[in-house]
């Protein structure tokens, strides 16, 4: 009886066009709009290197620290350089560049550096505060030789001054911008993290529609099964199982779609991404049977209480605006800790930003009480159901 329901419950779900178009093809139209959306946004804003020009005169010859950390720091091999250096013999073909836009400023070493620029701006702050560093670091190397000599080991003061300035060095270029994490970091892929909730939650809908098939005042159905003597725990359980059945395979669409198709990271851990994925859709499998069990009104109604509550939840969790999450984290924490959309979004944004897994499983367990929860009240609420007529 069991699989012979459940089999059936697969059938219908297949057969209802409008709840297979909200699990399947919405989430993947708006994710594309997504990716449209965003992806110009984050190119327009990924860091380019800086157009600067050095004046090589006798001062930089002699000068080994610059000399050498400007070159690391312009490297052509290298995939993310600060700089992007143009070498100029005479001052004035350097202010000829600046002139013409192609460079936003040069140095020149006399006794100090000196940095000429036209205009203040990000790429000339950057320029100022390597410089700054350099010249730190050059400070840094004529202390360190002091106290190398003072050691008398037997160093000669060229061998001592290599290996500081080599020492020094070693430690200057640490400041090359790099990838300091598994992947780079982009703030818009939290709204995919969002769309994948958004879809957990839409399970819902198909929960709900299942449910209102067992149920005697939703539909003709549920009048027989009322009066039949099937066993109706196993018709439910058979009927929410066929939901979470339809529900994983749109979501496995989706996810293949995003990742596959469209090239979204979601970092190297694919285990933690379906389980979080199978426990969110859990929660919208008991948002849809509590939604059904509780509140007594039409099918369309209830399908659009749970798309509201679904979008408003996505909404909090940062979906129409990435900001929108830490603003409600910040002021009004409790809602995001009750707000299954949240829950989902932040055990993705754990995985993709954090090393540890504290974030990730605090989520996964908020989640399945949150299902627990509704599911038990569902339960206490059907078995207190019954009719005087059907």
């Amino acid at each position: 009886m069991f699989t012979h329901n459940l089999k059936y419950s697969l059938k219908i779900l297949f057969k209802n066009k409008p709840l297979i178009f909200w699990t399947f093809a919405f989430p993947i139209i708006l994710g594309t709009f997504f990716y449209l959306a965003f992806s110009n946004i984050e190119k327009s804003e990924n860091f380019k290197s800086i157009p600067i020009a050095v004046i090589e005169n006798e001062e930089l010859e002699k000068n080994e620290i610059y000399k050498q950390t400007i070159k690391t720091l312009s490297e052509d091999t290298k995939k993310d350089n600060i700089f992007t250096t143009t070498y100029v013999k005479k001052e004035k073909d350097a202010a000829e560049l600046l002139n013409q836009k192609e460079i936003v400023g040069y140095l020149i070493l006399t006794k100090t550096p000196k940095i000429v620029i036209k205009k203040n701006g990000t790429s000339e702050t950057i320029l100022k505060q390597v410089i700054d560093k350099i010249e730190e670091k050059s400070k840094t190397i004529e202390n360190l030789i002091k106290i190398e000599l003072e050691k008398n080991n037997g160093k000669t003061i060229e061998e001592i001054y290599n290996d500081t300035i080599k020492e020094v060095l070693e430690t200057t270029n640490t400041s090359n911008i790099k990838d300091i994490t598994k992947t780079k970091l982009s703030y818009t892929v939290i709204e995919f993290y969002t769309l994948i909730a958004m879809t957990c939650l839409y399970s819902g809908t198909l929960a709900m529609y299942m449910i209102n098939k067992c149920l005697a005042n939703m539909s003709s159905n549920g009048k027989r099964v009322s009066v039949s003597s099937i066993n109706k725990g196993k018709l439910i359980i058979s009927s929410l199982l066929s939901s979470y059945i339809v529900s994983m395979i749109g979501l496995g669409i989706l996810l293949i779609f995003i990742t596959c198709i469209l090239k979204i990271d979601f970092g190297t851990s694919i285990t933690r991404v379906i389980t979080l994925t199978l426990v969110g859709t859990l929660a919208g499998l008991s948002l849809g049977t509590l939604t059904s069990v509780i509140i007594k009104t039409n099918e369309n109604t209830k399908i659009g209480i749970i798309i509201g509550t679904t979008m408003f939840g996505c909404f909090l969790s940062g979906m129409m605006g990435i900001t929108m999450k830490y603003t409600i984290d910040k002021n009004i924490g409790i809602i995001n800790k009750i707000n299954p959309a949240a829950m989902i979004t932040d055990g993705f944004y754990s995985l993709y930003y954090y090393e540890g897994l504290e974030r990730y499983t605090n989520n996964i367990i908020s989640l399945l009480a949150f299902s627990a929860t509704l599911l038990l009240i569902s339960y206490l609420t059907l078995r207190r159901q019954s009719y005087d007529s059907i």
